[in-house]
């Protein structure tokens, strides 16, 4: 039911919960150096925190999103921003690593279905003719948690402490709750669509060709990104406050760059998502080269973002032209499998530092980039995609 009489700033409040989720799962991103050196671990071992995360993710999605669809909107939020504020608690003041492992697993559960519902409540909300200006406002939280509350957790890090660090991803989902709480209407669902019909999708084998893109590109971005930190540090020599700084530039660079690469896709869908894992390519390819030089890297990070920022709508356009049937359950698996993807690319990042030498990472992400390039192709010259038909 729309609300006439909603708070202005609920909206908001949506937003900064997402914000509050984006800031917990890739936060942890900016400070791996100091998590390793916590519990004398290696940053391999450490970029296990982000992997758990999205593998939990990347399971579970789906089947929660399926199985929560009947349940009050607002005791979902709720419940969604609570665990994450108590796992942020939990990592400031975990003793052992272990503990901190297991409480990245848990908040793991609640961020696909806070997000999908998040997104479809900002809809419910506000007349029919605002519902897209209401989303695309819930949804600015992913890139602002990219932009600044990334850099943020790194900065508290390094000039205050780890757990200051933690301790800002807590705050900022206790106030999302509190407005959540107190503004948002209790929210029943009296209409949803059957399990059947959700699933049906799943029958389309042009849809897992996509799937399997969307996997192997989210590989590629954060085969390198998930070390963004210890890359900086150990082969650029970059001080934590410079690194701090580039996050930042980094994030930024994300909100335009975003809205640059949705314009391509309103050109050409097939030619944009075509084109990004070669663009990915040849950033990498500067990466390499510029990684040892301290003021070509600064330059290079801003292109690095430019192409990184591409990834997240090219991604979720390609997979949802095949789940026009269901979207709301094509967006809970584009979750999915883009946090199999961080996984993926995250182990096999781990992997190449752990036995070839953190620089040698790059071609990590290379090899990730090409492997999305040919699922693609194979995609375009093999299948119609609906939908895209008209627009290649």
């Amino acid at each position: 039911m729309k609300s006439q009489q909603v708070n202005p700033l609920l909206i908001l409040i949506l937003a900064l919960g997402v914000f509050g989720i984006i800031t917990t799962e890739m936060g942890i991103v900016g400070v791996l150096p100091q998590v390793a050196y916590k519990f004398g671990i290696s940053t391999a071992q450490a970029g296990w925190l982000v992997s758990i995360f999205a593998l939990v993710v990347a399971i579970a999605g789906p089947f929660l999103t399926l199985l929560a669809s009947g349940i009050n909107r607002k005791i979902i939020l709720l419940a969604a921003v609570l665990m994450f504020a108590i796992s942020n608690v939990v990592y400031a003041y975990a003793t052992t690593f272990d503990t901190m492992f297991i409480f990245r697993m848990i908040p793991a559960l609640f961020h696909p279905v806070f997000f999908s519902v998040a997104l479809v409540t900002s809809a419910q909300l506000v007349p029919a003719e605002k519902s897209s200006q209401a989303v695309a406002k819930v949804f600015t939280g992913v890139t602002a948690g990219f932009a600044f509350g990334v850099p943020l957790t790194s900065y508290l890090a390094e000039r205050l402490s780890l757990e200051i660090a933690f301790l800002f991803g807590a705050m900022v989902s206790v106030v999302a709750l509190i407005g959540i709480w107190i503004w948002l209407p209790s929210m029943p669902v009296k209409e949803k669509m059957s399990y059947g019909k959700q699933l049906g999708i799943l029958r389309k084998p042009g849809l897992w060709l996509n799937v399997a893109a969307v996997i192997f590109i989210f590989a590629a971005m954060f085969s390198v990104y998930s070390y963004f930190a210890e890359y900086l540090g150990q082969v650029t020599q970059m001080s934590g406050s410079w690194i701090s700084v580039m996050l930042t530039v980094f994030g930024v660079v994300m909100i335009i760059g975003n809205l640059a690469f949705g314009q391509f896709l309103r050109k050409s869908v097939v030619r944009t998502v075509l084109l990004f894992p070669l663009l990915y390519i040849a950033a990498y390819a500067l990466v390499y080269w510029a990684g040892p030089h301290f003021m070509w890297m600064i330059i290079v990070v801003i292109i690095w973002a430019s192409i990184h920022s591409g990834g997240l709508i090219v991604s979720q356009t390609w997979l949802t032209t095949e789940a026009q049937d269901a979207p709301e359950f094509g967006n809970s698996l584009y979750v999915s499998f883009s946090n199999l993807g961080i996984t993926l690319g995250t182990a096999i990042g781990g992997w190449f530092i752990a036995n070839l030498g953190i620089h040698q990472l790059i071609w990590s992400g290379i090899i990730f980039a090409l492997i999305a390039f040919v699922l693609i192709w194979i995609k375009v010259k093999c299948f119609t995609t609906p939908g895209i038909a008209k627009n290649n």
